[in-house]
């Protein structure tokens, strides 16, 4: 079809550019409809207890996942650096998943278990203690600020209608289990547990 010809018709060219996205979207989706193991939760994945869920709230507030990704692409490099490609299937309880594009630090999709919780604490407080050619922030108010467990059991309810399999009593304990800790525990706690359901069950 000619180029001008499309420019001129403003309805015509509404219609392909419709057209162009639903082909793009079922090409992206449909794929993922056919893949039965797409929603199946790997084996060994549970869902987030309340402080690493308060954990993984103050990552996105604090906009760790800007600099951060969680996915591990199938290619040498990326997994010879990080660990197993990430699936699906580690991320079924995610809402919103955090894989992500930027990496202006290292990808934390297989964080979990690499390093000490005294280690993220001192990264977390000054990064430069530990990695000296570190450009990240510190974010020494997490050792100071109390986890709020307020919203926790209301949230956890909300996780529960998209899928994500809380008991009652674990959301009904949910303020309680968090009452005490800083917002640095939730952190650790959250960062501890990235990927080591994969690597438990290979």
């Amino acid at each position: 079809m000619h180029h001008p010809t499309v420019e001129r018709r403003i309805g015509l060219m509404g219609v392909l550019i419709v057209l162009v996205i639903s082909v793009g979207g079922l090409v992206e989706i449909l794929p993922l409809l056919a893949e039965v193991d797409a929603g199946t939760p790997v084996e060994g994945v549970r869902p987030l207890g309340p402080l690493a869920l308060a954990g993984r709230d103050l990552y996105i507030r604090d906009g760790c996942h800007v600099c951060h990704t969680q996915m591990v692409r199938p290619l040498r490099a990326e997994t010879e650096r990080y660990g197993h490609y990430s699936v699906a299937g580690e991320h079924v309880y995610e809402h919103p998943f955090l894989w992500g594009s930027k990496r202006t630090g290292p990808d934390l999709a297989r964080v979990g278990a690499r390093y000490s919780d005294d280690w993220h604490r001192t990264h977390l407080l000054n990064p430069r203690d530990v990695v000296p050619e570190s450009n990240m922030p510190a974010f020494p108010w997490l050792a100071e600020s109390p986890v709020d467990g307020a919203g926790l059991a209301a949230r956890m309810r909300a996780l529960r209608t998209v899928g994500v399999p809380y008991g009652d009593e674990e959301i009904a304990g949910a303020e309680a289990a968090v009452a005490g800790k800083t917002e640095m525990d939730a952190m650790v706690a959250y960062l501890q547990q990235l990927g080591t359901a994969l690597k438990t069950k290979r």
